[in-house]
Parts: C-alpha cells; sequence; structure tokens
C-alpha cells in the first residue's frame, strides 16, 4: 500500500472517499438512497442541539479564559459525529464517553446546570468537586463517567455489554474514543473481546485528526482506522463525521444489528477537531492555520443549515432567535452556578463507603478541628 502524503490524509477532500459514507452534499440535497428519512422535526431539533453544544463550547472556554473555571475540553467542528450518533441510541442502550462528548450527554437528558455545576465544581455538582471539569456521569440516562485516561472506557463498555448478553438484556452499548486512543491497550483489548463473544457493542472512533499533536497519519500505518475491526471480526466502516445525517444512519444500523444479536461494530467518523485539545493546548504550534481554514468550510453547522434551508424550514431569523434563546438558557445555568458554594470540606469523606467507617469519623473530625478547617467551607 502506497502511504497517502501528510496533505492527503487529513485534507477535507477525504470526506468524499468512495468508501466514505455521506448523505448531504453541499449544496444541502440528499442522496435519496442513503437518507435516513428523519423526520423534519426531529432534525430542526437535532440542529438546534448543535447550536446549543457549540454556543457552551465557546462560553466555556471564555469562562476558562478569564480565570472562572479552571478548565475546558471542546467539540468544536465535531458536532456532527457526537450528536448525530448518540441520538440514533434508545432510552435503554448504554453510553460510554471520552471527554469530548458534552452534546451526547445533553442530548440524553442531562440538565444543564447540571453540567455547568461539574465545569464549576461546586456544592451541587453531582461528583462533588472531585473530577476535573467535563468529566461528568449521568446513571439515569445511561451514561457512564468520563475518565481521563486514554481508552479505558473501551474495555468497560465491552464488559458492560457483555453483562447485558449474558443477562439476556437487549441493549446495545455505545463506546466514543478519538483517533489517538486507537493505539491504547484497551483498543485492541476491547475489539478482541468484542469479536469473539459478538458483544452488542458500538465503536464509534472520532477520526479528528489529531491526538493532542500526533497527527492522525503518524498514529497508525493501516490504511484507516474502520480497518483495524477487521483482524478481530468486528466489521467497519467508514463515515462523513461532518454530516449529520449520515453520523445518525451509520450509528443507526449498527445499533439495531447490535441489538439482534449481529454483534459488535466499528465506525470511524472522518471529522476535524477545529480548537486546541483542551484550553490547555495551543495548535498554533504544530498545525498549519491553512489546513484549519480549510475544515471551516466544511463545518457541520453550516451544512445542516443548507439541508433545512433547502427544505424551507430555515432562515436567518430563526437562527438568530435560537442564539438569543440559548444565550440566555447559559447564562442563567453561568449565573446560577457561580452563587452555589464550594463543596464542603467534610465532604471528602463521603462517597466512599455506604456507611462512613470509624477510621475516616476520626480523620474527619481531626481536619475540621485543624487549622486546614480556617476560612474553608
Amino acid at each position: 500500500m502506497e502511504t497517502q502524503s501528510v496533505e492527503a490524509s487529513r485534507s477535507p477532500a477525504t470526506l468524499s472517499s468512495d468508501d466514505v459514507y455521506s448523505v448531504i452534499r453541499p449544496d444541502g440535497t440528499t442522496d435519496p438512497e442513503r437518507d435516513p428519512k428523519l423526520p423534519l422535526e426531529q432534525v430542526l431539533d437535532l440542529y438546534r442541539h448543535m447550536v446549543r453544544t457549540r454556543s457552551l463550547d465557546i462560553q466555556l472556554e471564555r469562562l476558562q479564559r478569564q480565570g472562572r473555571i479552571g478548565f475546558h475540553i471542546g467539540s468544536l467542528g465535531e458536532e456532527a459525529t457526537v450528536v448525530g450518533s448518540v441520538a440514533a441510541f434508545a432510552e435503554q442502550d448504554w453510553v460510554f464517553p471520552c471527554y469530548r462528548e458534552f452534546g451526547a450527554i445533553l442530548w440524553r437528558g442531562l440538565p444543564l446546570q447540571t453540567y455547568v455545576n461539574n465545569m464549576y465544581g461546586n456544592a451541587d455538582d453531582v461528583v462533588s468537586g472531585r473530577q476535573m471539569p467535563d468529566h461528568y456521569t449521568g446513571r439515569p440516562y445511561h451514561y457512564g463517567s468520563v475518565s481521563s485516561p486514554i481508552g479505558t472506557q473501551i474495555t468497560q463498555a465491552v464488559g458492560f455489554a457483555w453483562a447485558g448478553l449474558l443477562k439476556k438484556e437487549k441493549f446495545a452499548v455505545g463506546v466514543y474514543f478519538g483517533d489517538g486512543a486507537t493505539s491504547s491497550n484497551e483498543f485492541h483489548t476491547g475489539l478482541n473481546f468484542a469479536g469473539v463473544f459478538k458483544t452488542p457493542t458500538v465503536f464509534l472512533c472520532r477520526n479528528n485528526r489529531w491526538a493532542i499533536s500526533v497527527p492522525s497519519e503518524r498514529q497508525t500505518a493501516s490504511e484507516n482506522f474502520a480497518i483495524k475491526g477487521v483482524a478481530y471480526g468486528v466489521p467497519g466502516v467508514r463515515c462523513d463525521g461532518n454530516d449529520l445525517l449520515a453520523a445518525y444512519a451509520v450509528t443507526r444500523r449498527a445499533v439495531e444489528a447490535a441489538r439482534a444479536g449481529g454483534g459488535s461494530t466499528l465506525i470511524e467518523f472522518l471529522t476535524y477537531r477545529l480548537g486546541g485539545h483542551s484550553t490547555s493546548d495551543d495548535p498554533r504550534a504544530y498545525r498549519a492555520q491553512d489546513e484549519v481554514e480549510a475544515w471551516r468550510k466544511t463545518d457541520p453547522i453550516v451544512r445542516l443549515r443548507a439541508y433545512l434551508e433547502h427544505r424551507d424550514a430555515w432562515d436567518d431569523d430563526r437562527e438568530e432567535s435560537l442564539k438569543d434563546q440559548v444565550e440566555k438558557e447559559l447564562r442563567a445555568c453561568i449565573d446560577h452556578a457561580e452563587k452555589v458554594a464550594p463543596p464542603a470540606l467534610a465532604s471528602m469523606f463521603e462517597d466512599v463507603f455506604e456507611e462512613v467507617p470509624w477510621h475516616l469519623e476520626e480523620q474527619r473530625e481531626a481536619l475540621l478541628q485543624g487549622p486546614r478547617a480556617k476560612g474553608h467551607h
């Protein structure tokens, strides 16, 4: 196999490759044979959620730059991959995230205020400020906890799917990860286990072309990432990750196959990380701005809007109204989160044991009576 040039492997032109599943054309029309024929109102809901996700992304980065929150890891440019795929899962299904899919848990029902509380780590935060920002959890929404170590969620998802299989429960399990995670032990262990035991797992690989500063062509010598499933008996599919309808259609097919006993599927979503890896990263140090600008022209939100405009379902007035509504919602959540006190100092001893044992009771009392308790909640 002839290796692609660096420019070719990271070019938006890869979205139009013959083996990449796509639905929406640049002019807003669709491939009729691939169009999932979603009800218009559902597509409108998905579009609104993509806009909401991006607005939140931009606002959180501003808050971090202002020193009001400590960290943020965004999904700018990857909204169609995340929102389109998660919408294909049903309520009974489970999702195990990486750290860039906050749009997914919000779609599954997590209140925005709960998410913003996590960003501040205040007393109302579900995990009481013990996790980093953007590291949320949502058991009521069938959503696993975000973990910083790369790839850990993959084996967790496969194990969870296997447990459901053993219990004869009909649900699929989706697991998100980036292209960098395909170099982790968990990726290969998870795929092998899923292939052998035919677990109902949908592997959702966001190939956003950069694993922090490592470009995708330095991540593997394989022709692509989807092909990696073949050796493990897991079929792979490549999908235009900037096309919401394509992301939905491909994921829905994989989810339905998983629930029907057809085993797992590995989906490679071709997309692009328009921002830095996180607010701690400056991507200008390792990638050319021309590359970024080329990908901006494939913006997933602009593309879905073109589809809606083609169907006479969207215009500038509706866009402005939506953005005003989202801005008010975000401002209210941020204002509330900033008024809530930090978690109580003694709360660090909670949520470890069902009943606090004597030695932790003693440690808690010693802490509260000591000098470190002064000036703290």
